[in-house]
């Protein structure tokens, strides 16, 4: 449930373990490396599947559950009364509950929708009223074109963090000599473990006073 697992979890070939906030039989759920707005994680199911075709009915069941799970958390979270109140919202409907803002809730369902890590992963991504909700209602969401576009690429953040250790270690490439563009112009930023474990274990404690552990 709402506490650090005890074994290790893998997102595709990415160890993330200490990323992990809620844990069911057959699901997992995880803060982002990058995430497009605050409050974005993921939530996969624990065999490495990569379609949702894939997924037996008892894992498929597990894996919606876990998302309405991890939607009432963040709700709790960024839709209360004293996030609304810390950032200067008005309060009125700020009442903790998924009503009281909106999610998008997304998968890119392989590799030419834009699945950037082999393993079937859905979005969960609160939308704040004042904060990160659209602008105007309607069709179009600028979410969607993040999502397609290098902000959205989960799989290149956390390879571009796994390249970071392996320099960490061995230091930078031997090159036979001259200079060459660097090729990751595109990074934005990626979030440090601390403050991903940080953000996993406030995550934890919501978990924990809404059942009571």
């Amino acid at each position: 449930m709402g506490s650090q697992p005890s074994s290790p979890l893998h997102f595709g070939p990415f160890e993330v373990t200490s990323q992990v906030f809620y844990t069911t039989p057959y699901s997992f759920a995880l803060v982002n490396l990058k995430p497009l707005l605050p409050g974005h994680v993921l939530v996969c199911p624990k065999k490495p599947h990569q379609r949702l075709t894939e997924l037996t009915t008892r894992e498929l069941t597990d894996l919606f559950e876990a998302v309405q799970v991890v939607q009432r958390m963040l709700a709790r979270y960024y839709f209360s009364h004293a996030w609304f109140e810390k950032n200067g919202h008005d309060t009125a409907t700020a009442d903790g509950t998924p009503t009281a803002g909106s999610f998008n809730i997304a998968i890119q369902d392989g590799q030419e929708a834009g699945q950037t890590v082999a393993h079937l992963h859905v979005h969960v991504i609160p939308r704040i009223r004042g904060e990160t909700a659209k602008e105007e209602a309607g069709p179009g969401d600028q979410i969607y074109e993040w999502m397609a576009a290098e902000d959205g690429n989960v799989g290149g953040a956390l390879w571009d963090r796994e390249i970071k250790k392996l320099r960490a270690q061995l230091g930078n490439r031997p090159e036979p000599g001259g200079g060459f563009p660097s090729i990751e112009d595109s990074e934005r930023h990626p979030r440090t473990a601390e403050v991903m474990e940080a953000e996993a274990e406030e995550y934890r404690g919501v978990l924990k006073q809404m059942y009571g552990e």
